[in-house]
Order: C-alpha cells, then structure tokens, then sequence
C-alpha cells in the first residue's frame, strides 16, 4: 500500500512552535537524518483536542542519533536505546525519539526489533490506523493505512490482520476499547471486534500492572459505559474485572459528575461498577496491585456512601469531613447521588469543595499540664474531648477545650 500524502497548515502543527524541538528536528536533519512526529500527539491535534506529549520517530539508528544530538549541545538519554528510544532534552522538556524499526519477534507482551530506514515498515508495526500517521517537518502529514480517514468517521481499525496485531501485544485488545471510548462513533469494526473477542483468553498473560494502566485510560473517557459494556458483551470484561458490571451506577454517576462539574476519577468510577463490599473492594486492590493509597480509597468508597446517607445535614457532614477527609467524603456524596436525588446532595458537595480541616486546640502536653503523668489516661482524654469539641460543631476554643479536659480529668481521679 503506498502512503497518502497531504499538507498540514500552521495550525495543525503547533509542535513547530516549540523552539527547544525545532532545534531538535534541525539538528538531524543536518545530521542526514529525517525525523517526523507521530502516534498519539498528531491524531489529537488532527481532532482539535489539547496535544500531549510528543514522540518522534527518525530513520537512523539510536546510536547515530545520540551521537548527532550529543555533539548539537543536547542532553541524551538512552531511555529505551535497546529497543531503539533514546530521549532528548530541549528547552528542559523530554522527547522521546525512536529508531523506525520492524518487529522479527514477538510474545504477545512484548517484542524483539530490528532497526529500519522504511517509514511504511515501522507504520506496519503499530496498533490501529490514526495511530500510524507521521507529520514531517515541513508540514508534510503521512498516512499509510487511512488513517486520517479512520479518524473522521471514528472508526478504530487495526493496522492489517487484527490477530496477528493482537497476538504481537495482547494488550492491544483492551486498548481497542479503550479508543473506542475515546474516538469511536457508531458501530465498532466488525473485524476489530471479532478478533479481541477470539483473542480475549489472552489477556491474563498480560501483566496486572499493564491493565490496570489500560482500564485507568478506559474508564476516564467522557463517556466509558458503552466501551464496558461491549467489554462485557464481548466477553471481554470476564478476563478483566468481571464484578465490574453495575452498569446503571456508572451510567448515572457520569450524569451527577457533568451536572456538578466534578473531574473523573478513576477509583470513584470503578467504585460505581462495583457491588458495594468492602471485602471485594480489598482483593480487587490486590489483584490490581493498587497503590497502598488507592487500594485505601477504593476500601472506603465501599462502604463510606452508606455511611454517610443521612449525615449530608451541615452540622453532621462537617463531621464526617472532619474524620473522613474532604476528598473522600466529596466522592462518597458523589456515589450516593448517582443512587438516588436529594435536596441535601448540593450543600454537602459545596461544603466538601470549600472544606478546611480545622485544628483541634489541644495536645498531649495540655492535658500533662493537667497533673496526669504520661499513660494511656492522656490519649484518653485527648480524645474524648475531641469529639466533644467536634460534636460542638468545632466552635469551641482552647479555653472551652481546657475547662472541659480538666472536667475529664477530674472525673477519672
């Protein structure tokens, strides 16, 4: 298949006013070379969404490569040079700069590589078509699998035969998903379809890590539903998080997170494709190899959003911003309105967005002061008056706080 050709204007190459790159991108071209962004960055830009970061591809070797940036005044970094990505440093930003290379083999996790100079061999190599399109420096813009075309009509296809770019990163099943989430209109390619769901099997040889990172990109789509539930359908969903399926939950926590402006959070959205148990929540954490704090996060907002149904009143939700934390309490509200409506719903969503934690007047010394000797009895009565002081709604200062330790104290003798 030869390569389409077109010419981007100005505006569909913002990269070009990026002077630390442009200093990049001269200083291979004197060096024989031709280097073109590529991937993710062009395809965003093509859609008039925010660009990310971005990745160049060259036609030489990562050794030349280093050598010819090196000797330009550029820091190099050999980041990835095995496989062919060294990372330059321009203007104190990071760009990651890859060899064009052809695969010679692969297990499906990853893959042995040969370096190339056949720009349409290293395009053969990459997942689906609007990921395979290349931007030269001259505003030259190279398409080898339609991909631009694929981007218009929102149509997520692989690159050639799906299985075989399926069985060369079985990864790329749940980023087929993932796409179609993202950039997917209409009904999903047939061919695509049929080969993740031939091919799902697969998809616990796959490290946990690599998923998890994959579900995070999933689930934070504007609108991830309609990929999880083709997941499900798919039979999909059974090799990646099969209690993962409240499907209604999800549906209307999307609606309270657009209707209150709230900013996606992973963790909140697979807690509302959950069943609500804490338990479950803990081998879920640990099957995905969580961060000890996400694994925390995810516990709570088991259990959190029944703890606080009927506590969304000012008085008693302070308090529970108070012993939950802020966040954690925001989320768990946000859970309890995709359950159902309330009057109180907005207040305590206010609140929680203007929270300040505020600081207990007493330490341990005080109540020393007191005439307890160091013990237990000192934590005991920190404490109790703590959560007097927090039942007071916060009001009372040091010298409420005192009088009521030393009515603690004295009544433990």
């Amino acid at each position: 298949m030869s390569d389409t050709v077109t010419q981007l204007d100005s505006a569909q190459q913002p990269w070009m006013r990026m002077e630390g790159l442009r200093r990049l991108l001269d200083a291979i071209k004197a060096g024989g070379g031709e280097v073109r962004v590529v991937g993710g960055c062009v395809r965003d830009v093509l859609l008039g969404r925010p660009m990310g970061d971005v990745d160049l591809a060259v036609n030489l070797p990562p050794e030349k490569v280093a050598d010819i940036l090196t000797k330009a005044g550029l820091k190099v970094v050999p980041t990835g040079i095995d496989h062919g990505t060294v990372t330059a440093v321009a203007d104190h930003k990071g760009y990651e700069i890859t060899s064009l290379r052809h695969d010679v083999e692969t297990d499906g996790r990853r893959a042995k590589v040969a370096f190339t100079d056949d720009w349409q061999a290293d395009a053969a190599r990459r997942d689906f078509t609007f990921n395979a399109l290349y931007a030269a420096a001259d505003g030259k813009l190279y398409d080898y699998f339609k991909g631009r075309e694929d981007l218009a009509e929102g149509k997520v296809r692989f690159i050639g035969d799906a299985r075989e770019r399926i069985r060369e990163d079985v990864l790329r099943i749940l980023r087929f998903f993932r796409f179609h989430a993202w950039f997917g209109r209409g009904t999903p390619d047939a061919d695509g379809l049929a080969a993740c769901r031939e091919l799902a099997g697969l998809i616990p040889t796959l490290s946990v890590e690599r998923v998890w990172r994959e579900v995070i990109k999933l689930i934070t789509a504007e609108n991830p539903l309609p990929g999880w539930q083709l997941m499900k359908e798919q039979g999909v969903l059974q090799h990646v998080l099969p209690e993962a399926d409240h499907f209604a939950r999800l549906g209307a926590l999307l609606v309270v997170e657009k209707k209150y402006d709230a900013v996606p959070s992973s963790l909140v959205r697979l807690a509302a494709l959950l069943p609500k148990n804490e338990n479950l929540a803990i081998q879920i954490a640990k099957r995905l190899k969580l961060s000890g704090k996400e694994a925390e996060k995810l516990q709570m907002l088991a259990s959190l959003p029944d703890k606080l149904r009927g506590r969304l009143d000012p008085v008693p939700f302070r308090r529970a911003l108070y012993e939950y934390g802020a966040e954690p309490a925001r989320d768990a509200v946000l859970l309890l309105a995709a359950e159902a409506a309330s009057a109180d719903l907005e207040t305590a969503l206010a609140e929680a967005a203007t929270w300040e934690k505020p600081t207990f007047p007493l330490q341990g010394n005080d109540i020393l002061k007191l005439g307890k000797s160091p013990g237990p009895e000192v934590g005991v009565i920190l404490k109790a008056v703590e959560e007097w002081w927090a039942g007071q709604d916060f009001r009372p200062g040091r010298t409420e706080c005192l009088a009521e330790a030393t009515a603690r104290a004295k009544a433990l003798g």
